[in-house]
């Protein structure tokens, strides 16, 4: 009995030490040894690939996500993004979020003649709820990384861009602006 009672407070014991948030020093450090791995542009998207999705009201633009292309892994979330205008021109990045830093980076776009351009000096940047990045911070908060949790696979991500919002997102909602 004594030897239970013994076990049983050093396992309560060991899961509060692991509970423990981490240091700043211990964030740092894990941040500056983070790595992203190769990323392998998709093919281009169809038209019957592409999901809707609502960035803002206030937006003339109309945005989709391509399904086929939305990849998860190592600690991003990476996808085919199409705006629309309403006259019916488009424009096609290839773009990742990385959920526990907040940050947004732009792989490549889309040329007329179907190919992709890489972008020679892309960089992750911070994500903010500014009108020019608009889509990615709803892509963010609403689909992708809800609770600034990312998403664990592609299937998640189609379901909550064909909900409108992902279930773990509805509580979180009424903290941002739209």
């Amino acid at each position: 009995m004594k030897r239970l009672l013994l076990t049983g407070l050093a396992a309560a014991v060991f899961g509060t030490a692991q509970a423990q948030p981490k240091s700043d020093w211990e964030q740092k450090l894990e941040e500056s040894e983070w790595k992203e791995g190769d990323v392998k542009l998709p093919e281009l998207p169809k038209p019957e690939n592409l999901i809707e999705f609502e960035a803002t009201k206030a937006s003339s633009f109309r945005f989709f996500v391509d399904s086929k292309s939305l990849d998860v892994g190592g600690g991003v979330v990476r996808y085919t993004l199409v705006a629309r205008s309403q006259s019916g021109s488009e424009s096609i990045s290839f773009d990742g979020l990385r959920c526990k830093t907040n940050s947004h980076r732009l792989y490549a776009t889309a040329r007329t003649e179907k190919t992709w351009s890489r972008i020679r000096d892309s960089q992750w940047r911070d994500l903010q709820p500014k009108t020019v990045t608009r889509q990615h911070f709803a892509l963010m908060r609403d689909f992708f990384c809800p609770g600034s949790v990312a998403i664990l696979s592609r299937d998640e991500g189609v379901d909550a861009l064909r909900r409108g919002i992902h279930p773990n997102a509805i509580s979180n909602h009424t903290n941002f602006a739209r």
